[in-house]
């Protein structure tokens, strides 16, 4: 069974529309965690369009559960979570014209430098995921570079047609379970939503699900409480049969 990682780089995004101090993402972390978040996920970006450092720091002086940083593979965020020492990173492609993150990060491309950092972060007890595709090639790199975990990214499948998401699932179910053949642990997320999140929360061994969007946008309706509670229901009891395109009865 899943549990659920809550990303809450969104209510950042709100603050910073007006470059102000509400809705503050530190206080808000709190009612995800009594909404029942097993972890919180916060993308520290370059241009720090969102989330800010001092939301970071605040985090890991908060957050009771577990405190998940995603981030690039840059000197600058090797610093910062060396110094904030987050219970995981997450290492995530970032390019400045996206508006979220576009697809997995590329191991293959640059295997030597991200082998390097995942064995300083994990030297310094911080465990290491890659945000990959569900491609067999990059998970074979991800093993090589001695991550313990990947997080399989979900993009694909939750932007596929009805007639096309079975196939996405199937290429997720078995990504996982060469991820799992391989020695790594398996999370997964992007894009998942309260319609889409159930097939893939039925793969039984994907640990963990970040998800961030759907959930600040249910939120807005119900309460963030509500909200997380609601998603976390259907991750721990999701529909065997995947019936694509539609709600829950």
């Amino acid at each position: 069974m899943a549990s659920l990682g809550v990303n809450i780089d969104h209510l950042a995004n709100v603050r910073q529309a007006r470059r102000t101090t509400e809705p503050d993402p530190v206080t808000h972390a709190l009612l995800a965690e009594l909404g029942g978040a097993d972890g919180i996920t916060v993308h520290l970006r370059e241009d720090r369009r969102h989330i800010q450092d001092r939301d970071v720091e605040l985090l890991r002086a908060t957050v009771r559960t577990r405190l998940n940083l995603e981030m690039a593979v840059t000197a600058e965020m090797e610093a910062i979570a060396l110094a904030i020492r987050p219970d995981m990173v997450t290492l995530v492609p970032e390019r400045r014209e996206e508006v979220t993150t576009e697809g997995g990060l590329n191991i293959v491309a640059q295997q030597a430098a991200i082998s390097a950092l995942v064995e300083r972060l994990q030297g310094a007890g911080i465990g290491v995921s890659l945000f990959v595709d569900p491609d067999p090639t990059q998970l074979l790199a991800s093993h090589a570079c001695g991550a313990r975990w990947v997080e399989l990214h979900t993009g694909r499948y939750a932007e596929a047609s009805w007639a096309d998401q079975p196939q996405e699932l199937a290429r997720l179910d078995d990504a996982t379970s060469r991820a799992r053949d391989l020695g790594l642990r398996v999370n997964a997320g992007h894009g998942l939503t309260y319609r889409n999140v159930e097939p893939v929360a039925a793969i039984p061994a994907i640990e963990e699900l970040n998800i961030g969007h759907s959930i600040i946008a249910r939120s807005l309706a119900v309460g963030l409480e509500r909200a997380v509670r609601e998603m976390r229901a259907l991750i721990q009891n999701p529909r065997r049969e995947p019936l694509f395109g539609g709600l829950r009865p």
